[in-house]
């Protein structure tokens, strides 16, 4: 058999005197470990999955969603809303009403009703509607009952909420429709089946299965997966104890952890593949995998834990405690990797090679040439380099352009499926009472009663103000609380404009002439405060994520440029992908209702999509620097780099985009942006920019892809990627 082009030059014979042993590097001497100790390498992996298994259910779950962000208005006036006991500081659920023929002929059952769920357990306190004439709508045919909850609606138990909906849901009567609202409820809402986890891991089998052909082989990469994604899902309940993690951390942590896990298994085991092809055996191949595609992985693996810890430093809430456990889990996948895919090569190597070589034997019969489309997409590209290069890039800068203008902010009720008791409530609250009164702002008076009046007067006339409540004074008289109800609905880009107006043009001059300091605060204000403070740290996040990457692929490939082309083209993925989200989620494509993008997403898509761009540039970029340094022949290196690299990452690419794909099944817009950004990102990072941009910048460099000034050369520690086949 032929050994294939591109690959690893053949073992040298051995030195004489010394036995003929193979040498390696750390990762093949781990590699070696967990071959001579499969059964215990395996065993230890099935013990630590049933161990934080065991104890994360025993423990429980202590997540907690926080995007407090001190030194904002909003955080100031949560702050002094604790301090004062103002009445607005808990939390709350409303029980709408809506009677065409009007509430008044529905007083004695709703009251009845009302007086069944202040006896309910997490019931601090009931307000009626007919206690209050604001909460009924002017026609008299829509009102509303607000419940008073014991503590925070993430501290309430869920049945408690379940209770109070079942109990208020069963007034519904004739003409009589009840639906209850608040973030409360949202979250005691049944999320679903796991349906997108499941038909992403059915997907990621189908591919492998194709692109293997052999059930064992296929069941590999995916069996590593499922243990890294396991282990670190009971490790991140535990952590939940220790640090603020999000609610929403699981689903994302699953979407993450099976494309990486999946991903980084299947770079390992392609290139274990080519190695028993050129005649290596299992226990061989396993080495000179790990020596070269495992340094891979930990390379890549590296780099995205870098950008997540980065979101750390941002100091973005519990998006940190969501940073803090993807890269728990990256580094769970790494693990799994280099440790657990080596002990499963070492059970089931023989029988994989029976069918690698014999799967080889009958493509070199048939006069199949591996690799041969991608050596030939290769050669096109690079007999028109120029035109291939800016097709593509300004495809990707046009599919970018919308980026430009995305809002951030958070979905709320109004995002919740139509069939939904939270959404059905914040319409009619809408219908009744006007767009803005389902995202009212909390303005904060810090004087006398006078003054809060006084405040509330002015607020009422600024444009964009629909009305404002009487000024409510604290419980110690401190402070007095207005209400301000906007004109437009929460996510609508005039409401963030009157929060701005507010504090930037109204609260200045109202504290000169009142004396008083005012604060706006509430949900809706919160939520702006949060996409602000993203907007303004993202750039010195990306220029920090970027520097260190692009000094660690510095120091791997003794090359200036090749940093600056996997930094510019690892951008371009990432703009592609959220502008792709802009069109569908906030212009409403494909149907899709419109509102903003998730607050958080652009900083964790971008410090998951640059790791694993970087997967993918290492991956390619190592095997055409493996050959550039065999033959010296650029051309060649180019071309022999995409053919023998071409197959597996659009395999992997595939995987992962099917994976994070589906997750567009979820019922939850949240996970459907951040699955959408993150398949179209490794799209165009696997097929455009892989395939198409890399070999036709790559050929347009030439040698010069490999310029180091000699000065920096000389400074730089060399850290060698890829290891000779002979080491």
């Amino acid at each position: 058999m032929s050994p294939t082009r591109g690959t690893a030059a053949p073992v040298a014979p051995p030195t004489p005197g010394r036995p003929d042993k193979p040498r390696g590097g750390r990762f093949g001497s781990l590699a070696g470990w967990a071959q001579r100790h499969r059964w215990a390498a395996l065993l230890i992996w099935v013990a630590v999955l049933a161990a934080v298994t065991l104890v994360s259910g025993a423990a429980g779950s202590a997540y907690k969603n926080n995007f407090a962000l001190p030194g904002t208005d909003s955080q100031a006036a949560t702050d002094l809303f604790t301090k004062h006991g103002s009445a607005q500081a808990g939390d709350s659920v409303d029980i709408v009403l809506k009677d065409s023929q009007g509430l008044d002929g529905r007083k004695p059952g709703v009251e009845k009703m009302l007086a069944e769920v202040k006896g309910l357990p997490g019931v601090a306190d009931v307000r009626s509607p007919y206690a209050d004439a604001s909460a009924v709508s002017k026609d008299g045919t829509i009102g509303y009952a607000t419940v008073t909850l014991d503590g925070k609606a993430e501290a309430v138990p869920k049945e408690d909420i379940t209770a109070i909906i079942d109990t208020a849901e069963s007034a519904e009567s004739g003409g009589l429709q009840v639906e209850l609202g608040g973030e409360a409820v949202r979250g005691a809402q049944e999320k679903g089946s796991p349906t997108a986890e499941l038909a992403g891991i059915l997907a990621a089998v189908i591919i492998l299965g194709l692109l293997f052909g052999s059930l064992v082989a296929a069941a590999v990469p995916l069996i590593t997966a499922l243990f890294a994604v396991g282990s670190a899902l009971g490790l991140i309940v535990l952590a939940s104890h220790v640090f603020t993690i999000a609610d929403f951390t699981p689903p994302i942590t699953m979407l993450v952890g099976l494309g990486v896990g999946i991903d980084y298994a299947l770079l390992i085991f392609y290139r274990y593949r080519h190695e028993l092809t050129d005649g290596a055996e299992p226990a061989e191949a396993t080495r000179k995998a790990l020596d070269a595609a495992g340094r891979t992985v930990f390379f890549a693996g590296c780099t995205v834990i870098i950008a997540l810890l980065g979101l750390v430093a941002l100091g973005l809430g519990s998006l940190q405690g969501v940073a803090l456990a993807l890269a728990l889990t990256v580094l769970t996948t790494m693990a799994a990797s280099l440790i657990l895919l080596p002990a499963l090569l070492a059970v089931f190597g023989r029988r994989i090679q029976r069918h690698v070589l014999k799967h080889a034997a009958k493509a070199e019969a048939r006069g199949k040439v591996e690799g041969r489309r991608w050596r030939a997409l290769a050669a096109a590209v690079q007999r028109r380099p120029l035109p291939a290069l800016l097709v593509a890039t300004f495809a990707l800068l046009a599919l970018s352009a919308p980026a430009l203008s995305m809002r951030l902010g958070f979905a709320d009720a109004g995002n919740d499926p139509a069939t939904t008791t939270s959404r059905q409530a914040y319409n009619l609250l809408a219908e009744g009472f006007g767009p803005g009164f389902n995202g009212p702002l909390i303005v904060l008076v810090q004087g006398d009663e006078a003054a809060g009046q006084g405040v509330r007067s002015e607020l009422a006339k600024a444009e964009g103000v629909a009305t404002a409540s009487p000024a409510m004074p604290s419980e110690d008289g401190a402070l007095s609380t207005v209400i301000v109800y906007p004109e437009t609905s929460p996510q609508a880009e005039g409401t963030a404009d009157l929060v701005h107006h507010l504090r930037d043009d109204v609260a200045p001059g109202l504290e000169r002439d009142t004396g008083a300091e005012i604060l706006v605060g509430g949900s809706v204000a919160a939520s702006q405060d949060f996409a602000d403070t993203v907007s303004q740290r993202l750039p010195l996040f990306v220029a920090v994520v970027v520097g260190m990457s692009s000094l660690l692929l510095m120091l791997v490939f003794r090359s200036v440029w090749i940093p600056v082309k996997a930094a510019l083209l690892n951008l371009l993925s990432i703009s592609a992908a959220l502008g792709a989200m802009t069109l569908v989620f906030q212009y409403g494509w494909f149907g899709v209702q419109q509102g903003p993008i998730e607050a958080f997403l652009p900083v964790l898509i971008f410090a998951i999509v640059f790791g694993l761009s970087m997967d993918y540039e290492v991956f390619l970029i190592s095997r055409i620097h493996e050959e550039w340094e065999r033959t010296k022949d650029h051309s060649l290196a180019v071309r022999e780099g995409l053919a023998t690299t071409g197959k597996v990452i659009t395999a992997a690419g595939a995987i992962m985009i099917v994976v994070f794909g589906a997750f567009m099944l979820s019922a939850d817009r949240m996970l459907q942006q951040f699955g959408l950004g993150l398949a179209v990102a490794i799209l165009v990072d696997a097929l455009v920019i892989r395939c198409l941009i890399v070999p036709a910048v790559m050929q347009l460099l030439g040698k010069r892809a490999w310029w180091l000034p000699a000065p920096l050369a000389r400074r730089l520690p060399k850290v060698a990627l890829e290891r000779p086949a002979n080491s």
